[in-house]
């Protein structure tokens, strides 16, 4: 019985060969050649604007050249987790300059951010403990939360009335801990983070903030949302991704010493996970020192972002005030959002369709990602095919000439 039931739950599941059969089946592309702003897909040759890595690091000779150095001196894998024998001099050095890079005394290195997240998240308030997000929080923050065994409570996102109420509501109870993320992955906006910090200094809670996408993008040098502020003394945890600006993938998070030190002995996620290879650990520091070392390429970025926004703006696109690299188009319809996806595709333009469950089903959006390296030609056609693919498809969000 059981096993029908899943056979019938799972034949029931239609909606990828739907959207295969129109056409419009936007996932699983395999990318055949990858040079930063440019990817092959089938032999059709398409711009970038779909992709995480801000600082288009990916292809820098420094950094894939750390990479097949450290391939040659310690293999393709550590073949174990970092409690055991996954941990490598590479690891420890990475920890170091991470932990000094965002202004902790230490870091500990994930396999993934989804980890490092989860394995956070999860590990430090315990049964009696309570963990406040903002309700667009990553994925991985709440998978975390689900794990953790304490009382999760979400506040409306980015509303400080919302988020006192329910700090001054658990007064008193056991270990709080409010996580946010710097940057939200979807619409691309930035935490309210001296709102947040003063809030968590009067209610006596920790707090973690997620800088997967705020590394290398906001901050002196990049070094993420609370330096951007200068809030960095009152952040108790900093989380971050090699998979964005650091061109590389794993996770980390930076703190105390006695913070990551319980960490290393209590995060099933990284305890039971075998370590990132040595390649990916030599990638990124490669990648965070060329984040240090040419600032011009966070210049860059603010300036690409900002002219992308204003010309988006212009041309009368619903993109949410974004001030950052994410910069989502709102279509506000799932079908309609493929649609767009596909059409941009197909004039040689890569980005993300983010749809229900991802988001409401009427904030269905088209994600784009501006990254340092786009050229200013690259940016104005994609604004181009933009445009054109909006009259195309008579989007109401779209000025008519």
């Amino acid at each position: 019985m059981i096993q029908r039931k899943l056979v019938e739950k799972l034949a029931g599941y239609t909606a990828p060969d739907e959207l295969k059969n129109a056409g419009i089946y936007p996932y699983f592309r395999p990318i055949g050649e990858n040079k930063d702003t440019e990817i092959v897909i089938q032999g059709k040759k398409l711009l970038m604007f779909g992709s995480n890595s801000y600082m288009g690091l990916t292809n820098h000779p420094k950094v894939t050249a750390a990479a097949k150095q450290a391939i040659d001196k310690y293999g393709s894998s550590c073949s174990g987790s970092r409690f055991l024998n996954g941990t490598s001099r590479l690891h420890i050095r990475l920890e170091e300059r991470l932990a000094d890079f965002v202004g902790k005394e230490a870091a500990l290195v994930f396999t993934t951010g989804f980890q490092a997240n989860l394995g956070t998240v999860a590990s430090l308030t315990g049964r009696n403990g309570v963990l406040i997000l903002d309700e667009a929080d990553h994925a991985s923050i709440i998978e975390g939360s689900r794990l953790s065994f304490s009382r999760v409570l979400k506040f409306a996102h980015n509303d400080m009335n919302d988020l006192e109420r329910i700090l001054r509501a658990v007064e008193g109870e056991g270990i709080r801990m409010i996580v946010v993320d710097g940057i939200f992955s979807m619409e691309g906006d930035i935490c309210k983070l001296p709102e947040i910090a003063a809030l968590a200094a009067k209610y006596e809670a920790l707090l973690m903030v997620d800088d997967a996408h705020s590394i290398g993008v906001l901050g002196e040098s990049g070094r993420g949302t609370a330096d951007h502020f200068g809030l960095t003394d009152q952040v108790d945890i900093i989380m971050g991704t090699f998979s964005k600006s650091l061109a590389s993938v794993g996770g980390f998070v930076a703190s105390t010493r006695e913070m990551i030190n319980y960490l290393k002995h209590h995060s099933r996620a990284l305890i039971f996970s075998a370590s990132i290879p040595p390649s990916a650990a030599a990638a990124a520091m490669a990648a965070l020192e060329i984040i240090q070392a040419e600032p011009e390429r966070q210049e860059a970025l603010r300036d690409n972002t900002a002219y992308m926004a204003k010309m988006l703006d212009q041309l009368g696109f619903d993109t949410h005030c974004s001030m950052t690299p994410i910069i989502p188009i709102y279509i506000r319809d799932n079908r309609l959002t493929f649609e767009f996806t596909q059409r941009l595709f197909d004039r040689g333009i890569f980005v993300n369709p983010v749809v229900s469950p991802a988001v409401r089903s009427d904030a269905a959006m088209v994600r784009m990602s501006v990254m340092a390296t786009h050229t200013r030609r690259q940016l104005d056609m994609a604004l181009s095919a933009l445009e054109k693919v909006s009259r195309e498809l008579q989007l109401f969000g779209i000025k008519q000439a």
